[in-house]
């Protein structure tokens, strides 16, 4: 009599098992069973399916004739449903595919690129897309694995890990040439007087000039002659070099024309310390690409700044 419960998975292997061993003994052997377990699990399989699939004797065990077909068909759908496990549980932990960051332009002058290029050294098989964007999109939407940014603008349900320096700071820099010109501002009030090259998001928010000292906050907004995007921050810092005026960015960005002096720190006392860049996402539960990157970015020196 047939029973209406369908076969398991597990039922049918230990069949496939017996037929291809051609005996409960060396089945069993094969699958880390117990003989009667293999025989039990052959009687009720029979009995779910309503017919003998086995002929037993004391020499043997072959198929029936309805046991050969089940045998015939099901080899190759059990193999392959084994194939498709063993891929999906390699993909979950090989790194392959793509890397795809949302990232504030700020991390891509010296902070991500090193990082990347060791990333892509270790992991030759993944693909890194890198898309920068100073505005604060929902990177998840984006279809990105994650993203980089300074803690004030992450969300609160994101899990982030620092990545770079640990702290930075807001300098405010002058070519020598500028300064014997118009002098040095003695207090950050003074910049209002003076010349500056400003640098412009791309939702058209102007930089904020900081400043910060035993407690005190100033927040200065010069007028300027000279406004440039952030993504040409670069430009900005030439042209500042060649003269134009005051500019206020990342120390890190100035720190290499401090060291060669075509520029000079202006008001140092007064520099805005703050948290490094984050890099953040959504879940423990990721791709392998982006756990690898995870796990590299927590492995590099962490700079004090």
């Amino acid at each position: 009599m047939k029973n209406n419960r369908e076969p398991s998975l597990d039922d049918l292997s230990v069949f496939l098992a017996v037929c291809d061993a051609k005996g409960f003994r060396a089945a069993a052997k094969r699958l880390g069973l117990a003989p009667s377990n293999v025989s039990d699990t052959i009687t009720r399989l029979e009995k779910q399916l309503g017919l003998p699939l086995l002929t037993r004797n004391t020499r043997s065990v072959t198929p029936t004739e309805a046991g050969r077909e089940l045998e015939a068909r099901l080899g190759p759908l059990l193999s392959q449903t084994r194939a498709a496990l063993q891929e999906i549980s390699t993909a979950s932990t090989s790194v392959t595919g793509l890397l795809k960051l949302n990232v504030a332009g700020s991390v891509m002058v010296d902070i991500l690129p090193p990082l990347i290029d060791r990333f892509l050294a270790a992991h030759p098989a993944v693909r890194v897309e890198l898309v920068v964007d100073d505005r604060l999109t929902d990177t998840i939407a984006q279809g990105c694995a994650a993203g980089i940014r300074y803690p004030e603008h992450l969300a609160k349900d994101m899990i982030a890990v620092p990545i770079g320096p640990r702290y930075q700071e807001l300098a405010l820099a002058a070519a020598p040439s500028y300064l014997r010109a118009h002098g040095y501002p003695a207090h950050p009030r003074d910049v209002m007087a003076h010349q500056c090259v400003r640098l412009r998001f791309a939702s058209g928010a102007l930089t904020a000039w900081d400043f910060e000292r035993d407690g005190e906050k100033i927040t200065v907004d010069p007028a300027s002659r000279l406004i440039i995007g952030v993504d040409a921050a670069a430009a900005g810092i030439e042209l500042a070099r060649a003269g134009h005026g005051l500019i206020c960015t990342f120390r890190n960005w100035l720190d290499p024309y401090f060291q060669n002096g075509s520029l000079e720190p202006v008001l140092p006392m007064w520099w805005q310390r703050f948290d490094g860049p984050k890099l953040y996402f959504p879940s423990r539960r990721m791709p392998a690409p982006l756990r690898a990157f995870i796990d590299l970015v927590a492995e590099s020196p962490v700079a004090e700044g």
